[in-house]
């Protein structure tokens, strides 16, 4: 198996220390960077696409949580959490696929993550669905804040993370879901009636059994007869909203 590329992430100079002389004793690791806060690490997992990020919680100017939830694009790394006390996160990160590493770190737990960590990188779409999954349990510690109910898409072999937001439209074509964005298809990895499940209480709606789209990116609506609408999105797609759906879209647009 190739090479792990690591990038360490954590605003103490020594516990960097400590986690890259773990690192280097480890077969199959290269550590590629170090960032002090998770504004930086952003700038350098844009550039640098590591395989496995070391994150710490706690960090002045951007913390670990607020990462994950910018986290997005692809390829999608590996992410082990660290913290030195947040028994919170500790139980959430249990109950998740993804590891924590528990301060001061110990080689031999250290050995352990990066262990899961590999087996995890070989299969992509278990990276992408279980850092989607630390990335909604991050909603444990700031429950204050709304919890960011991310999407996976695949182009080719790479999974990328998206933005509700973002997206304008879910469309099925046979046997497969495709993820509308402005510039970019991505094949869907869950079929529509569990994307629109995940999706409750937000922008999308259904108009079609085979269509699911946010009304935020609806340009405009015409008629086509006095039970059938054209629906135009804002980068020019076009739908056909069904009689038996249409009420989905008038609750909202208010015809």
């Amino acid at each position: 198996m190739r090479t792990l590329r690591a990038l360490i992430v954590d605003d103490e100079p020594v516990a960097r220390r400590v986690l890259r002389e773990g690192l280097e004793t480890v077969d199959g690791v290269e550590i590629i960077g170090e960032a002090e806060n998770g504004k930086a690490a952003l700038a350098i997992i844009s550039d640098t696409h590591p395989d496995l990020v070391l994150l710490d919680i706690q960090m002045p100017v951007m913390g670990g949580f607020e990462l994950l939830e910018r986290l997005t694009g692809g390829p999608i790394p590996v992410v082990i959490m660290v913290t030195a006390y947040d028994q919170h996160a500790i139980r959430a990160f249990e109950a998740g696929a993804l590891d924590y590493l528990l301060k001061p770190v110990s080689q031999q737990r250290l050995m352990q993550a990066v262990d899961r960590a590999k087996q995890m990188h070989r299969t992509p779409l278990n990276v992408a669905e279980n850092l989607l999954q630390l990335q909604e349990l991050a909603g444990v510690k700031r429950p204050e804040e709304p919890r960011v109910r991310k999407l996976v898409g695949k182009i080719g072999e790479e999974y990328f993370l998206l933005n509700p937001e973002e997206v304008l439209a879910f469309q099925v074509t046979g046997e497969l879901v495709w993820i509308i964005t402005a510039r970019q298809r991505y094949l869907a990895t869950q079929n529509l009636k569990t994307i629109e499940e995940r999706l409750q209480n937000s922008a999308f709606r259904r108009i079609h059994r085979n269509a699911l789209v946010n009304v935020h990116h609806i340009r405009k609506m015409t008629m086509i007869t006095s039970q059938r609408w054209l629906m135009t999105l804002n980068n020019g797609d076009e739908f056909i909203v069904s009689k038996r759906q249409a009420h989905n879209i008038r609750d909202v647009l208010h015809w």
